[in-house]
């Protein structure tokens, strides 16, 4: 069992749209890196998406999500977990981000993707009763995860276009 720790969230004052995650995963944890494992696919589906190469550094890759108005975090700030599945989160561990507060200064923010199920139940758990500054759009949207791979990458693509389409929307 180890204590994972969420990254800062990566966004531009301007974003839009925020894609939250449960909790990075053990290669994206060594690696300081949202979506680091080789398998993931965030990068090639954001690549597509707003045509830049998911081969490109971390840093660039990042800011090409910030020039479109695109956010990423995790609801989760803390927990403990054996591995880097979902599954494997311990619930009693779960400390969540201060999305309000992330929300309060981000106030362009209109829609919330999740990246798969685990995301949006950890939100809904922990912010069931929640007053964010601005109505708020969410959408669960198919894992990215190596760990989902029942969905070809072509399916996971078609249903991740509402991002682009609600960055550019707003």
């Amino acid at each position: 069992m180890h204590n994972a720790i969420s990254f800062p969230p990566l966004a531009a004052p301007s974003a839009r749209v925020l894609i939250l995650g449960s909790m990075p995963g053990i290669a994206s944890l060594k690696a300081g890196e949202y979506y680091a494992h080789p398998r993931n696919a965030f990068w090639p589906i954001m690549g597509e998406l707003f045509g830049f190469s998911a081969k490109l550094p971390y840093s660039e890759r990042a800011q090409q999500l910030r020039k479109h108005h695109i956010a990423v975090w995790d609801v989760l700030r803390a927990c403990q977990r054996q591995g880097s599945l979902d599954s494997a989160i311990e619930r009693d561990t779960e400390e969540p981000n201060d999305l309000h507060g992330f929300l309060s200064e981000h106030r362009g923010v209109r829609h919330i993707f999740f990246n798969g199920g685990k995301a949006e139940a950890c939100f809904r758990r922990h912010f069931v009763r929640a007053q964010f500054p601005a109505p708020l759009r969410l959408t669960r949207l198919p894992s990215t995860s190596p760990a989902h791979a029942g969905m070809p990458v072509t399916t996971k693509q078609e249903a991740w276009e509402a991002v682009a389409i609600a960055a550019n929307e707003y």
